[in-house]
Formats: C-alpha cells, sequence, structure tokens
C-alpha cells in the first residue's frame, strides 16, 4: 500500500492544520491507520489510530482534545485535524497502515505501510 500525506505547513501557535493521507489502493479499507510524528532530533512517536470503519479511534495523552483523526473510505483517505497547535506539535508528521490486531495498532505497533511524512512546523 502507497501512502501518501499532505497538508503541513507553518502555523502560528493556537491555530489549526488538517493532514491528509490518500491512497489509490481499494486495499487500503482493510487496514486500521495511525498517524505518527518525528520532532526534530528524537525518535518518532504515535499519535493516533483509527480502525477500518472509522467507528473507534485511539490516541495519546499529549494530543488528546486538540487533534481527531477521521478516515473517509470512500474517498480512500485518513485525516488528522489538529487544532490549537503548540511549538512542541513540530514535528514531521506520517501516516502508516498496520496489519496488527487492535491491542497493537491502538497503541502505535504493528504499522507496515508508510507514508513519505508532511512537516508541521508551529511557530511561538
Amino acid at each position: 500500500v502507497q501512502l501518501q500525506a499532505s497538508g503541513g505547513g507553518l502555523v502560528q501557535t493556537g491555530g489549526s492544520l488538517r493532514l491528509s493521507c490518500t491512497t489509490s489502493e481499494l486495499s487500503y479499507r482493510r487496514y486500521p491507520m495511525g498517524w505518527f510524528r518525528q520532532p526534530p532530533g528524537k525518535e518518532r512517536e504515535f499519535v493516533a489510530a483509527i480502525d477500518r470503519t472509522g467507528r473507534y479511534t485511539y490516541d495519546t495523552d499529549s494530543i488528546r482534545g486538540r487533534f481527531t483523526i477521521s478516515r473517509d473510505n470512500s474517498k480512500n483517505t485518513v485525516y488528522l485535524q489538529m487544532n490549537d497547535l503548540k511549538p512542541e506539535d513540530s514535528a514531521l508528521y506520517y501516516c502508516a497502515a498496520s496489519t496488527g490486531p487492535l491491542s497493537s495498532y491502538s497503541r502505535g505497533q504493528g504499522y507496515v505501510y508508510w507514508g513519505q511524512g508532511t512537516l508541521v512546523t508551529v511557530s511561538s
């Protein structure tokens, strides 16, 4: 599965961005999807995940209440709506598809297909 992430950019503190991750492959609908990020000089970290149907989502404490993951299977697209952005949210954001069970993908594990990343920079 080839994934294409987009929507990153430069935004001020408190601003919003919506990231998108698309694929032309119909098999996309079989996969739980996730968003990850890698701040400069740091390791990649799990941000949020969504099940195949889009009904159930999972996220981390650092973004809860500010970021929302969603998907539109009719468009083969998963989104990450990011509100109230902070400088510490600056990172390269990746989307990924998981082949693992719920116990894995909901915690950022079991992701085997990755997009190329889109850069988010939040200025203070």
